[in-house]
């Protein structure tokens, strides 16, 4: 199977990274994502692949287009520590909202 290549502008990373943290962070998935995704940084090559493999599971949260740009962009390690971080913001914005709720009650 030949793999198209596709050009993904740092605009259009920026809005994919936030979508696939802002899933992750709305599942409660963080901390096993962050795992997954620290463990997987040497193998980047690899974690593509199995994103390429599991591609009809993604493919009901993203479009055909953006489930490409995401396993063409997260070969690359820099973009894997990007979405790490934005997960790990994401997740303190939501601890934080969770902490001001509990405490306005009170």
């Amino acid at each position: 199977m030949d793999k198209v290549s596709f050009e993904v502008s740092e605009e259009r990373k920026k809005f994919l990274i936030n979508k696939i943290a802002q899933k992750v962070v709305d599942y409660r998935l963080s901390s096993v994502a962050i795992v997954f995704l620290e463990s997987s940084k040497p193998l980047t090559f690899l974690g593509n692949q199995f994103l390429i493999f599991m591609q009809p599971f993604y493919r009901a949260i993203f479009s055909y287009r953006e489930y490409e740009e995401i396993t063409a962009m997260l070969e690359d390690r820099n973009n894997v520590e990007a979405l790490i971080c934005e997960i790990e913001r994401l997740e303190e914005e939501r601890y934080e909202r969770k902490r001001a709720e509990k405490n306005s009650r009170h």
